[in-house]
């Protein structure tokens, strides 16, 4: 019997299972929208429900709360400022699972998890290659 057995293990130990939840979902509030595969972007969707949820209340406990749960407080800032007003109104299903196909190097089932009506200048915003790219391409402009 399966009972109460409730979530998936991704073959990793618990901590780094919360470890790898932790830093999903501050990626996935910093460019609100990520691509990984189809069980981990299932099993990362409640969680960010969650937070967006401690986000619409807005108070300091709920804050308190995202931080112990995300550990960064620029994205938990983003969470509360835009994010928690965002979806003030909505009553639920603030993220959505897209399947993109296979990956190439073990043919594993890739999904796309992004939030609904996200911010299409978001995405890649502040990531390490694309950033690294646009300073570099900024530098021999001033010169």
């Amino acid at each position: 019997m399966r009972h109460r057995v409730g979530h998936r293990k991704l073959q990793r130990t618990s901590s780094h299972r919360s470890a790898l939840f932790r830093n999903m979902a501050a990626a996935l509030i910093k460019h609100e929208q990520i691509t990984t595969t189809v069980p981990k972007a299932k099993e990362l969707r409640p969680v960010v429900e969650k937070l967006i949820t401690l986000g619409k209340r807005g108070d300091l406990h709920a804050r308190r709360q995202a931080i112990s749960q995300i550990r960064d407080v620029a994205m938990v800032k983003k969470l509360f400022d835009v994010l928690g007003p965002r979806y003030k109104e909505r009553k639920g299903g603030y993220t959505r699972v897209l399947k993109a196909g296979y990956r190439y190097g073990d043919n594993a089932p890739v999904a796309v998890i992004e939030f609904v009506d996200r911010d299409e200048a978001a995405k890649g915003l502040d990531s390490g290659p694309v950033q690294a790219k646009k300073v570099e391409e900024d530098a021999p402009a001033a010169a």
